[in-house]
Parts: structure tokens; C-alpha cells; sequence
């Protein structure tokens, strides 16, 4: 192969890499919403939850008033399970992968349930009970 022909490809390869990587970033979108604290419960709308004409999986929910954000799961249309992202392992906050919360800093995995599925951590995420009321999903804080 001659010079010419090796860079010329080399250069479509490298395009063709970034071009793939930004596509699929954009497949990943996280949906991270702030949202107010009414009394003891934190609201969100079930809207936040739509990704042009379809459904996300969860959403992560902040508020300045909390260490940690909150990871929201849809689990059908009228059921919801919030759970702290605070690995219970040494308190790294945790990051979503699709039903899945991974500990970036020594790998334990929960469940969307918050069970542990994978160690160093022994015990489950701290979950909050979920109203659905008035249009509203109430996440109920105390």
C-alpha cells in the first residue's frame, strides 16, 4: 500500500469511529431532572419520562437539598421504585447502566429493585415509597 492510500484510510477509519461514537452517545441519553421537595416529597411528572414517543427506563432525579441524586425505574405505567445512588459499599454515587446501578469505584452492581447482585457491597440500596397522585409521582423522603 502506498503512503497516500494508507492515510486516506487510515483517515475515513478514524471519521468512521467518531461518527459511530457520537451516534451512540446519543442512543444513551441520560434523562437527569431537578426537581422540588414539597414537604417530605419529592415530585416529578410522569412526563419526565418520555423520549420521543416512547419511555425511558428511569430517570435521575436531584435536588439541592440531597447529598445523592435518585434514581427513578418505570416499572409499567402506574409503578415506580426510587432508589438512593449511594453505593452502600463506601458511598460512591452510583451510575445507571439500562436496569442496573454500577459503583465506579470498586464495581458492586444492584439490581433496579436495589438488591445486590455483585459485591464488595452486603446490603441493599436505600429505596423510598413511591406515590402515584394528582398527576404527579411523589417520592416520599422521610
Amino acid at each position: 500500500m502506498k503512503r497516500n492510500e494508507f492515510i486516506k484510510t487510515c483517515g475515513i477509519g478514524c471519521l468512521g469511529v467518531m461518527a459511530g461514537s457520537l451516534i451512540l452517545s446519543s442512543c444513551a441519553s441520560t434523562s437527569r431532572i431537578k426537581a422540588p421537595i414539597n414537604g417530605s416529597f419529592l415530585e416529578i411528572s410522569p412526563m419526565s419520562f418520555e423520549n420521543e414517543g416512547s419511555f425511558r427506563n428511569y430517570v435521575i432525579v436531584e435536588n439541592e437539598r440531597l447529598q445523592y441524586p435518585i434514581s427513578v425505574f418505570r416499572m409499567d405505567e402506574f409503578n415506580y421504585k426510587a432508589l438512593y445512588m449511594r453505593c452502600t459499599h463506601q458511598g460512591t454515587e452510583l451510575q445507571v447502566f439500562g436496569d442496573r446501578l454500577q459503583c465506579p469505584a470498586h464495581g458492586s452492581e444492584f439490581t433496579n429493585n436495589g438488591t445486590v447482585q455483585n459485591g464488595p457491597a452486603d446490603k441493599d440500596l436505600r429505596s423510598f415509597p413511591v406515590i402515584v397522585e394528582n398527576n404527579l409521582i411523589k417520592i416520599d423522603l422521610s
